[in-house]
């Protein structure tokens, strides 16, 4: 666990978690010697006004954030951002070497607003922020059951190994909608062995609703599957080689499978179809804890879903339903409390003291 330097009247945020379950491109990294909670200014009226988070420290036997990095990589979004820094401050707090977590965020637009904000809510972190071009898209983007799936910046994980710097041979790739109650070093550790990808997989899943009939009823089509036994993962949580991405191609090889659904729609959910067409099947697959994934409901009407069984070291509410929404609509399904003590926003029911 993390070492905190915070006055002990701070309520610990991890064990209330836990006991619910019952830019630049250029690194800034800074360091802050005391804990100061008060409210950053709103730059702009799109950007949320946050806390300023406390200080982690790395635990007496991390190495160096030189010598042993782990990098993260999140995209960054107005409408997502206070979703973004939940994350942020849950992966840090649950982190034994928090200093060593480099955060390479994605965004559209290169944004001052969004930057400042996040440098003044973790003055300490580490992180780059870097622009992926909508127009890699916009012409390959098929309408879905869900317009906040059709976002170009939704598709940004695909050309995550073209994007940030090719010193870096491994990331982790999360959703803005995920909270961590575990520490990130064990899922940074998973050994891919010859595989690019690593993430939970979940075999008892209907595979085929993922696709239309159309799809099915082609030979051709179908037969993508035939040497495999594939099954469902989320991309919200994966581990990526993206050493073995680049040389194997596989940002064309998802990009192939977008023209075909432009010319015959075989599918209909947004960037994750392509990503089972070319690796469902062929992944590493890890422990279930690792994605709780389906907090937010279904795509369509976001209806309250209750947690699996078994142990969690990540809450992630995919689907319509996102936890923020719902709690300031005091309509809050009962896993939505579990997200509440990593919400930094500004009129967070959580009361912070010097």
């Amino acid at each position: 666990m993390a070492f905190l330097r915070i006055s002990s009247s701070f309520p610990l945020l991890g064990l209330l978690s836990l006991s619910l379950l019952l830019t630049t491109t250029t690194s800034l990294t800074t360091t802050t010697t005391g804990i100061r909670l008060s409210i950053i200014r709103k730059p702009t009226p799109n950007v949320p006004i946050f806390r300023e988070a406390p200080a982690f420290r790395n635990g007496e036997t991390c190495g160096s954030p030189a010598a042993d990095p782990i990098h993260v990589s999140m995209t960054l979004d107005a409408n997502y951002l206070r979703g973004t820094m939940a994350a942020v401050l849950s992966i840090l707090q649950h982190s034994t070497c928090p200093e060593n977590v480099m955060f390479h965020f994605l965004c559209s637009r290169l944004e001052p607003e969004i930057h400042s904000s996040i440098k003044s809510t973790f003055p300490y972190l580490s992180f780059r922020v870097y622009r992926f071009d909508p127009n890699r898209v916009r012409g390959k983007i098929s309408k879905s059951i869900r317009q906040a799936l059709d976002q170009p910046l939704n598709y940004a994980r695909i050309y995550l190994a073209d994007i940030i710097p090719v010193e870096v041979k491994r990331v982790i790739y999360l959703d803005s909608d995920i909270v961590m109650v575990d520490d990130i070093a064990k899922l940074w550790g998973v050994d891919l062995g010859d595989k690019v990808l690593a993430a939970p997989e979940y075999c008892h899943a209907n595979f085929t609703r993922y696709f239309t009939d159309a799809f099915w009823s082609d030979p051709e089509f179908a037969g993508t599957f035939g040497n495999r036994q594939p099954c469902y993962f989320n991309t919200g949580v994966m581990v990526v080689d993206v050493d073995k991405w680049r040389q194997g191609g596989y940002t064309q090889k998802v990009e192939d499978w977008m023209v075909v659904q432009k010319q015959k729609r075989i599918y209909h959910l947004g960037s994750l179809p392509p990503f089972l067409l070319v690796l469902a099947g062929n992944i590493k697959a890890i422990d279930h804890r690792w994605n709780q994934h389906g907090l937010g409901g279904d795509n369509i009407e976001g209806k309250c879903r209750s947690l699996h069984p078994g142990p969690i070291s990540l809450l992630h509410w995919s689907g319509k339903g996102k936890p923020w929404l719902r709690l300031d609509s005091r309509k809050p399904c009962t896993v939505d409390h579990l997200w509440a003590p990593y919400d930094l926003y500004r009129s967070s029911k959580h009361t912070f003291e010097e």
